[in-house]
């Protein structure tokens, strides 16, 4: 790759392919593609359908997790609802006014959309549609989205807002290096999320087979209230919420999916007695935490394991069970306490911990990557696009 740092050539981003030296052209979105906005019949309630006679009826939900491209709808529309909507057919660019902000995705399928969404046509002889995809994604769009919008929070982004958006085009010969380029780095990232959903479910398999043979097998039995000792976490509890996202500072945490809620500099009231639990009382969330951390609510309750017991072990076995809330309850005490673990030897349990823990850093390392892909993604984005 070159880069415009020497050479000071005007209208051309700071990193491009050799053998590329014309200046781009800037120009307006409403100069290139052509913008058309869905439509809904109203109430839609009464044109949703589970028949065969239905055609698809794209929603935000059906949006693929990784990738851009969209296979299937999870609801229909009835062909007299269809009329009153706005067709898209395979190979279509639609782009979200709400909720993703903005998100490109490509039809693989033919359907109908709502006023949710925009179709992006007639854009083919000056544009590459993967070049567009990432364009719209690009820091150059996202700004001037949140800048014509005043510096407000956008929901809906309107038609007038994108066409009013500026930005400047390479030759198709260049737009096709950088498709390709990105086309290949989002397939990479594509593949190493299909990689660590593999390792979940694999480690997931290892742990039912696990405490299945422990199920199966003449094992010792405890109660939870024998095994585990709680404390509450009311000394913990951070005082001010305005968290930094200073790393070298305290973590808050939550036993919810986000964990880390974000950063502390108070460096009192800090849990720092080595290896626990949290556990949410209300949810039954937890997570296993190796580190000094404080917490947002006085609901988690702090376990750690009693004298002969390898914690992780508990929590191992905690997960294979898959415990399920009864309602807006505290549930430790009247759930997990009287709750009968397997309880082989504290070699045995330990074997099985550092296993499984094993497995848990594999899957660290392939999130870290994960991570770093889409960083280098993010990178290019912004050094690419004008």
């Amino acid at each position: 790759m070159a880069t415009n740092k020497t050479d000071k050539v005007l209208n051309v981003p700071t990193l491009r392919f050799p053998g590329f030296t014309e200046e781009w052209q800037e120009v307006q979105f409403c100069d290139v593609v052509n913008l058309y906005r869905g439509s809904s019949p109203r109430p839609i309630i009464e044109f949703i359908t589970h028949s065969d006679e239905g055609v698809n009826w794209v929603k935000i939900g059906d949006m693929p997790t990784t990738g851009r491209l969209v296979t299937s709808t999870s609801e229909r529309i009835t062909l007299e609802g269809s009329k009153k909507s706005r067709k898209v057919s395979p190979g279509d660019l639609i782009l979200s006014n709400s909720m993703t902000f903005g998100q490109p995705y490509v039809m693989a399928i033919e359907g109908y959309i709502h006023d949710g969404w925009f179709v992006l046509r007639d854009y083919e002889e000056k544009m590459d549609r993967d070049f567009l995809c990432n364009l719209l994604i690009s820091p150059i769009i996202q700004k001037q989205y949140y800048r014509l919008a005043a510096g407000g929070v956008v929901q809906n982004i309107s038609s007038d807002l994108v066409n009013q958006v500026r930005f400047s085009l390479p030759s198709i010969a260049e737009q096709l290096q950088i498709s390709h380029l990105l086309n290949i780095l989002d397939e990479r990232i594509a593949l190493q999320s299909k990689l660590i959903e593999d390792l979940k479910k694999l480690k997931s398999a290892i742990r039912a087979n696990i405490f299945q043979r422990l199920k199966n097998a003449p094992t010792h039995t405890k109660s939870g209230a024998e095994l585990l000792l709680y404390e509450q976490p009311t000394k913990y509890i951070v005082e001010d919420y305005e968290y930094s996202s200073d790393k070298t500072q305290t973590p808050v945490l939550t036993a919810n999916k986000s964990l880390i809620l974000g950063y502390t500099s108070e460096n009192f009231g800090v849990y720092d007695k080595g290896n626990c639990i949290i556990l949410d009382d209300f949810t039954l969330d937890m997570k296993f935490i190796t580190f000094p951390f404080k917490v947002k609510s006085s609901a988690i309750k702090i376990l750690t394991a009693k004298c002969g017991v390898n914690l992780r072990f508990i929590f191992e076995q905690l997960q294979w069970m898959g415990l399920t809330p009864l309602g807006h309850n505290r549930h430790y005490i009247s759930m997990v306490e009287p709750m009968q673990f397997y309880c082989p030897s504290i070699e045995v349990q330990r074997n099985i911990a550092q296993l499984l823990d094993k497995a848990d850093d594999k899957l660290r390392n392939e999130l870290q990557l994960l991570e770093l892909l889409i960083k280098q993604k993010s990178f290019l984005l912004s050094a690419m696009f004008i």
